[in-house]
Order: C-alpha cells, then sequence, then structure tokens
C-alpha cells in the first residue's frame, strides 16, 4: 500500500534507523493481543498457546541465525541486551585486562563497553578505519590485539559508512588470542544471511525492526558461552537457557512479530528447510539491492563537490550493505534532510549515533552526513526522484 501525504507519495530512505513492516507481521502482533494475551507457565488455553508462540519465534530466529533455539535471547533491541550483557560477561573481567573496540561501530556497541571499562579499570584499544577507503586494513586487529584482550567487539556493517566488514577473518584472529567476540548485526542483518557457526564469534546480536519486524532485539549467544556466564536476574528464574538472560515478561506481541517477518522473508527464497528458504531469499535480495545501490551511488559521484562515505567502486558492492552516507560541500547536512522531508523523502542527517566513524572523518562539526538508506522495497524510480530533488536543491 502507498501511502500519500499532501500529494506526495512516501519514500522511505530512513530504512538503517527502522524499516516498514509487511501486513503479515501486524496480523501475527494483533493475532497474539487478542487471542493469546497471557503470561507463561499455566495451565489454561492462553497461557499455553503463549508457550507455544514463544517457542515457535525462538525457534524461528534460531533459523535465521542458522544455531540453537536455546541460544537465541530476546530483548528490548540490541543496545538494551548489549547493556546487559556487558554486565554479565563483566564478571569474567579483572581490572588491568584489555578490550578492543571499533571506531567504525554505532554507539551500541561502543558505549556498553566503555562504562564497564570504567568501573571495572579495563583498558580499551581501538580498530582504526582508513577514511580514505572507509575500511579496515587486514592487519587492523593485529596491531591492537595482545595476550591481554579479554574482549573484541565490532559490527558486522557500518551504519554510517555502509562498509562490511570481514569479520570472519577478525574473529579467527581474536580466538587465537583468545578473546570473546561480540559482534553487532543490526547493519548487516537486513541485507545478507548470517551463518554464526561460519562466523566463530561467541555472541551475534540485531534488532528486528532493523529487518522488517518489530521493535525488538535477538541475541545469539554460543551455548557453552551462555550456560557458564553469570545471569542477572531475579531469584523466582532458575538457570535454564536462554530464560536466565531474558529478563521480567517479555513482549509476546513483539516475538510473534519478529516470528512474522522471518515467515515473510522465506517467501524470497527456496529450499527443503526454513534456513535454507532464508539463505537463499537474502542471495536474492542482495542482488536487488546491490543494482539500485550502485544506481544511487552513480548519480550522486556526478554532483560537483560532493563525496560519498563509503565504498563506492561497481565491483566492490557486496563489500558495503545499502546505506549511503555523503557529504556536499558547503551544505549542510540539515538543510539537505529539511529539503527532502517537503518533497516527502525520508532521509537521516547528522551522527546517527556513529560518534566514532564521524569524529575520525571530521565531520562532527560540520553536521555530519546525510544518510540514504536502501531497502529490497525501495525501487529504482524512487532513486531516481531523489537523485533529481537534490539536483533541484543544488541549482
Amino acid at each position: 500500500m502507498s501511502l500519500n501525504d499532501g500529494g506526495l507519495s512516501r519514500i522511505y530512505f530512513d530504512n538503517p534507523a527502522g524499516t516498514q513492516v509487511p501486513q503479515h507481521v501486524i496480523t501475527r502482533t494483533v493475532d497474539t493481543l487478542v487471542k493469546h494475551n497471557a503470561n507463561l507457565g499455566g495451565y489454561f488455553k492462553t497461557t499455553v498457546d503463549a508457550v507455544a508462540l514463544v517457542d515457535e519465534a525462538h525457534q524461528a530466529c534460531a533459523d535465521f541465525y542458522n544455531a540453537a533455539p536455546e541460544e537465541i535471547v530476546f530483548g528490548q533491541n540490541m543496545t538494551t541486551l548489549t547493556l546487559h550483557m556487558s554486565r554479565c560477561l563483566g564478571r569474567r573481567f579483572t581490572k588491568g585486562d584489555e578490550i578492543v573496540l571499533s571506531r567504525m561501530d554505532h554507539e551500541g556497541n561502543i558505549s556498553p563497553w566503555l562504562l564497564l571499562a570504567d568501573d571495572l579499570g579495563l583498558v580499551v584499544k581501538w580498530m582504526e578505519f582508513d577514511p580514505e577507503t572507509y575500511e579496515f586494513s587486514s592487519d587492523a586487529l593485529t596491531k591492537v590485539l595482545s595476550t591481554k584482550t579479554k574482549l573484541v567487539a565490532m559490527g558486522m556493517a557500518s551504519n554510517c559508512t555502509g562498509t562490511v566488514h570481514d569479520v570472519a577473518q577478525f574473529t579467527r584472529e581474536a580466538k587465537t588470542a583468545g578473546a570473546l567476540v561480540y559482534l553487532d548485526a543490526v547493519q548487516y542483518a537486513p541485507h545478507y544471511s548470517i551463518d554464526v557457526q561460519a562466523l566463530g564469534a561467541d555472541v551475534v546480536v540485531s534488532s528486528a525492526y532493523k529487518w522488517f519486524g518489530p521493535h525488538m532485539g535477538i541475541l545469539w549467544g554460543r551455548k557453552s558461552l551462555l550456560q557458564e556466564t553469570f545471569g542477572y536476574k531475579v531469584r523466582a528464574v532458575g538457570e535454564d537457557l536462554p530464560h536466565k538472560f531474558e529478563t521480567g515478561t517479555l513482549s509476546h506481541e513483539g516475538m510473534a512479530g519478529c516470528l512474522g517477518a522471518i515467515e515473510y522473508l522465506e517467501q524470497f527464497g527456496t529450499g527443503a528447510t526454513r534456513a535454507a528458504k532464508l539463505k537463499s531469499a537474502w542471495g536474492v535480495l542482495a542482488e536487488y539491492e546491490k543494482s539500485i545501490t550502485l544506481q544511487l551511488i552513480e548519480g550522486l559521484r556526478k554532483v560537483k563537490g560532493l563525496t560519498v562515505r563509503g565504498v563506492t567502486s561497481a565491483n566492490a558492492m557486496h563489500r558495503r550493505v545499502p546505506t549511503v552516507s555523503f557529504t556536499i560541500e558547503g551544505v549542510h547536512p540539515d538543510a539537505m534532510a529539511k529539503h527532502f522531508a517537503k518533497e516527502n523523502m525520508f532521509v537521516w542527517s547528522g551522527h546517527n549515533y556513529a560518534l566514532e566513524p564521524i569524529k575520525k572523518m571530521g565531520l562532527m562539526d560540520k553536521g555530519g552526513v546525510l544518510r540514504v538508506g536502501l531497502a529490497h522495497y525501495n525501487t529504482a524510480t524512487e532513486v531516481d526522484r531523489f537523485l533529481s530533488s537534490l539536483n533541484r536543491m543544488l541549482k
């Protein structure tokens, strides 16, 4: 359904901050509130149905990550889950231990660890990226890794530059040093398949509202790690997984919406199992997104004084997600965002919680960037309309 405001159809290019949801997600959510609205653990109809729904949602998200359902932890969002898990994992660390963070990351995978480091007296080291290529060098982690490193926290893709990182390589290096690896998949998850078995990390977390679901966070943790890690919880909760990390009564309607989003994504793929269908689906969607991302980038590169803050090579679209940030010499990002808002094109300006990359590129006092984020439901026509609007504004 296409919505109009004042005669102008909406163009949703605000996807890195949150995607739109399909009708199936809405139906799943409402159905749960109407038919299965009860707490868990009783003997009557609605509570029994609620348990079945929660179990099904865990299994669906396990298929999403290629994991086991007991390794799936639901929470409010990635940031909230990470603040919680940082405290749980922090009981393994002592003063003087080192943790490695990434200059490319969103604050959701930086601030929780900085707070923990401040509380425990940990030493923070940084993986630095090249502000010219917008990528990490192959030795970016090696430069800061040591025998004292206890944790490496980094994103799978940047919400600012759009760069996809070789986290599998960095994970192997970190594990060789004996460090835990905590990956933020929030920007990666709406565009590519995630296989936690292949990644080799210890924790991977994303937010469903970035991949066409409701406002929920879904964390995968390696079973052995979750079992041995202390969980901050009330006394009435046992040690069974994943419940010792799922504090309080969760949003069952939100979990149903996550299930609905995964069911929606399945339709784009083929295979004998849900996991196989999802892997196939992401391949199909990624190929389409690459084409419209390249269309956008090629159009932007024709604009005088404009700098795309990310990978631009036509044969390197696989090394980025369709989150495209740019700056124009002498034009404030907020002014551009306001212009596009008047034309009913939804984009973001500023730092977008990517404080470290914005500072690294020297853009904090210049208003950050103008960010355009595409998804599989965007079209080539919408990209053309955006580029035309940009050129009109500059003239």
